[in-house]
Formats: structure tokens, sequence, C-alpha cells
């Protein structure tokens, strides 16, 4: 085996020369990190288990590894494999049986010739987060600046608090991350009614006449764990126009079968890739502010439109509050709040002609 290895060699002594990397009917396969030796390597290979979204980095959205199994029959009769299962990290990952497909091609000699496998199979793996159901891993909080409330993340979103409330630091349950773990691991966070190692807040800060401004802020409550290259996808009717964020990278991602737009942002290199872990005294936090584009056709305040309606962390889906706690209008109505704002503006302004005069 090239690019990956297996977890357990297990029984080999019917061999006497030659012998496999696993002899296990059913072994458990682990990526290699990018620092394995050439002599281990494969083409594609070696990401360490972690995959970057197609849009942050294509070239390290895939792995591959090389594995040659016993021989092939006299008669090409081959049988695939059956049963794959997909830890990614956790159980939510469900396979389908290989099916035939057509022979793999691959280039060599500096793509002057073009080799041919014997024989591919292909199975395609969809994730749920209903079959996984694993404790969730992040929740959103909002506010606005219409509205002196903040809606916070629901209560035990990602679990209850284990500990009293003057404890600063509090355990709370992690999925199993491999077949060798303990059936129950605890992580260690920051205390909060919640109990979610991130949180993410979405801020409606300014309306401008033809623009308008959110600030987004991720926070790590986790006392042990940093998320490196990290990344939020965030579904929301807005990011049909145009959008910038300023300390963010970004991209506008096609809808498909969701009914609003989505983006996709992720840390800028050497600047802030990294989420790091709280301390007891400082959060670890990453945040930039993103300005929107208006179309007036279908821009308005009202109703929590300029919130978030779904948003993912590494992939896994955050715990979103209800909409009827959603930050809305002081009496909405968009028109005439706006009117309101752009009266007392217009007062002060007379106001500030008068003291001058």
């Amino acid at each position: 085996m090239n690019g990956a290895f297996a977890t357990e060699q297990g029984n080999c002594s019917l061999f006497k020369f030659d012998i496999p990397h696993s002899c296990e009917e059913r072994p458990v396969i682990l990526d290699l990190m990018p620092e394995a030796s050439l002599g281990n390597r494969s083409e594609g290979c070696c990401r360490s288990g972690v995959l970057s979204a197609w849009a942050v980095d294509r070239s390290k959205s895939f792995s591959s590894f090389e594995i040659s199994v016993g021989s092939k029959d006299e008669d090409g009769n081959e049988l695939p494999p059956a049963n794959i299962t997909l830890m990614a990290p956790g159980p939510g990952y469900t396979c389908s049986p290989f099916l035939d497909s057509h022979p793999t091609v691959s280039s060599v000699i500096d793509g002057k010739r073009e080799v041919q496998v014997f024989r591919t199979w292909k199975s395609t793996c969809t994730y749920s987060i209903f079959v996984d159901n694993k404790t969730p891993v992040c929740c959103v909080s909002l506010s606005a600046f219409y509205n002196p409330s903040i809606t916070p993340c629901p209560s035990c979103s990602c679990g209850c608090r284990k500990a009293n409330k003057s404890s600063v630091q509090c355990t709370r349950d992690e999925y199993q991350l491999s077949s060798s773990d303990s059936a129950t691991n605890l992580s260690s966070v920051r205390c909060s009614d919640h109990m979610c190692p991130v949180r993410v807040h979405w801020h409606v800060e300014t309306n401008y006449i033809n623009h308008w401004r959110v600030k987004l802020t991720v926070s790590n409550y986790n006392y042990n764990r940093n998320y490196s290259n990290w990344n939020i996808l965030v579904q929301h009717p807005g990011f049909g126009q145009s959008t910038e964020a300023f300390s963010f990278n970004s991209s506008q991602l096609p809808s498909l079968r969701y009914g609003d737009e989505l983006a996709l942002f992720w840390g800028i290199e050497n600047f802030n890739t990294e989420l790091v872990q709280s301390t007891e005294s400082n959060m670890g936090y990453v945040t930039t502010d993103i300005l929107f584009e208006k179309d007036l056709e279908s821009f308005t305040l009202s109703n929590g439109w300029a919130l978030p309606r779904r948003v993912y962390f590494n992939g896994d889906n955050c715990h979103m509050p209800l909409p009827d706690t959603f930050p809305m209008l002081p009496n909405g109505n968009t028109k005439q709040s706006l009117s309101l704002y752009l009266f007392i503006l217009l007062f002060f302004f007379d106001l500030f002609v008068l003291v001058k005069v």
C-alpha cells in the first residue's frame, strides 16, 4: 500500500515471503501525513485526513492511495470491495455499493503516455446529520443595530452544562473519533448556556443607501483544541448580490437545491487560518466585516430578512435560534423605521447648522 496505511497487520503467518501490508479482511485504512517519505507516497496522497473545500484549494480537495489486493483471477472475474465505511470524522457517512466504472487512466512520462488500470469500481458516500447524530459543535447568535437585545445561542445547543455556574471550565461529551477511542470522550470548554465549542455571531451593523454591512465573528470556546484551516458556509439571500469580506477569504457558491444563495468564508494565509483555543482570560476568535450590495427590490430589515438562514462550521450544521426569537424592528415596519432614522439625522444636522450660525 502507498499513500495510506492499515492500522493493523493481522495474522500473516501463511506467508513466508513477501509479507503483505495487512491480512485483515476488514482493514481500517488511514491517510498519511503530508511529510510522509517518498517511498510510502502515491500521487494525490497524504492530506493527513483533511480535505479542503473545492472553492478554497482545489489541489487539496481530494486524496488517493494505491493498494494491491492478492492477484487477479485468470478469467478476470474479480469481486469489488464490499461494505465500505467512510469515517470523516464521525459515523455520518453512508456509502453505496461499488459499481463498475470506466477503467481509470493516468498519465506518466510527463503526460506523454497514458496507462489504463485493469478494472475500476466507484462508490458514492453521502453525509447525513441524522445518521451521524453526534453532539453538535457550533451554534449561532444574532444581533442588529435596530434592536438592543441579542438573540443568544439556544440553551443546551451542544449539550447541557455539567458543572456548577461558578466554574470557568465545563466538560461536554465529544463524539467518537475512531473505533480505538473510548466510548465516551470529554472535552473541556468554557462554561455557557449552550455548551458549544464554537459560536458564530452575526451582527447587522450598518444600513447605507446602496449597501449594508454585517460583522461575522467566530469564537472558539474550546480550551484544548485549535481549529486549523476552518471554514464557514452561510446561506442567505443577500449573497445573490456583490459582497466583500474584509478579513476573510470568500467565494459565492451556486445555490443548487437551496432556496437562498451560499457563500463560503475561510482564513487568510499567515493571518487567521487558525482559530486558536480559549484561555480563562482570553477568548480565541476570528472576525470580519462583510459589505453587501443592496437589491432595492428585495432588501428589507423586517421579519429577520437580514439574518442568515443556515450556518455551517467546517461542514457541521450549526444550531440556529428559532425565528420568533430573531431581533426584529421595534415597530415591525422597515420604511417607517428608515424614515425615522433619516428624520433624526436631519434633525441633528439642522441643530449643528443652527449652533454653527
